[in-house]
């Protein structure tokens, strides 16, 4: 177990370190810089700048240096934890995130939280009752799911909520908590607003994962060991929770990597639209200005999350399967 450990951790670290060469690149290939993208802004409001306050500007950021040299500067601040300054907000880049970067995990986490509780054993229930009423209906809602936008779906919910309760559902906080010290009542306000996005934001995962579990349960199912385990007298229960569930979990398990990235990236429009100050919409001002440092950064940091998620699911996975470790 120590050495699939070790080694899984080595390609953690090399992983990381070709995604923060090709993010960075990335980031640079288009055309132009952060301070032509502030020209073109400034020009457009009937502004003008000297080129010699231009010159002077892109040597004070380091931009007129050569791209690797912006690299390697960028990746020791990285190393050293300063990630460095963002153009557009003229603020640390750490900073920055670690104000938005809390919101995005406890949005994350409790979508998180929601795909597996609801997903598992709604998927379940469809593989046990294949054909049946039940089936029929969460294969169809979760193919709703899958097709619906998370944005289209946040503009739905608010406005039924709105209907409802005659309120808007924007922010995680009420008017009188939003400047208010943490407090119990506080906590309660923030739990009240936390499920609508965190249901939004979840919707497509527990869709996806519905159909993962009903297809890989209803194969393991039919499998031999489990008509022989049937015919010694096992109940229904006992053995479709000792055997194949056990089974049909591993490639849920296997997800976990992917799945909490893809709810960060998905939470973009869904914070626009709800007000959430989480770290999508900052990534997607970074993209458009050309804030290479800031976006660089945030593109690192998801990818970490990434790869962080996909050691956690092999280390589970080995637990929950050891033939896993005895394969690699």
């Amino acid at each position: 177990m120590s050495r699939y450990l070790l080694r899984r951790f080595v390609l953690m670290i090399l992983t990381l370190f070709i995604i923060s060469i090709v993010s960075f690149l990335v980031i640079q290939a288009p055309p132009g810089d952060y301070m032509s993208t502030y020209v073109s802004r400034l020009a457009a409001q009937g502004e003008q700048i000297d080129e010699s306050q231009l010159v002077a500007l892109r040597a004070r950021y380091g931009i007129n240096q050569p791209l690797f040299i912006q690299y390697l500067k960028w990746l020791r601040g990285v190393l050293r934890g300063d990630l460095g300054r963002s153009l557009e907000w003229n603020r640390s880049v750490k900073s920055l995130i670690l104000e938005r970067l809390p919101w995005s995990i406890m949005l994350s986490s409790a979508s998180l939280l929601i795909v597996y509780l609801v997903g598992v054993p709604i998927g379940t229930l469809s593989a046990v009752r294949q054909y049946s009423l039940a089936d029929y209906f969460f294969t169809l809602v979760g193919f709703i799911g899958l097709a619906i936008p998370n944005f289209l779906f946040a503009l739905l919910l608010l406005w039924v909520y709105f209907l409802s309760t005659g309120n808007v559902a924007v922010g995680l906080f009420s008017a009188e908590y939003a400047m208010a010290p943490w407090s119990i009542g506080k906590i309660i306000d923030l739990l009240k607003h936390l499920w609508m996005p965190a249901i939004i934001v979840g919707t497509a995962g527990t869709a996806g994962i519905i159909r993962i579990m009903r297809a890989t349960l209803l194969d393991e199912i039919r499998k031999h060991y489990v008509i022989v385990a049937r015919s010694k007298g096992l109940s229904e229960r006992t053995l479709l929770y000792k055997y194949p569930f056990r089974i049909a979990i591993n490639p849920l398990i296997s997800t976990i990597g992917w799945t909490l990235p893809a709810l960060i990236s998905g939470e973009l429009l869904v914070s626009m639209v709800l007000g959430i100050p989480t770290i999508a919409p900052i990534f997607l001002n970074s993209l458009l200005s050309e804030d290479m440092l800031l976006a660089s950064s945030i593109v690192l940091i998801l990818s970490a999350l990434t790869v962080l998620g996909t050691l956690i699911s092999d280390i589970l996975l080995a637990w929950v399967d050891p033939r896993v470790i005895e394969s690699v």
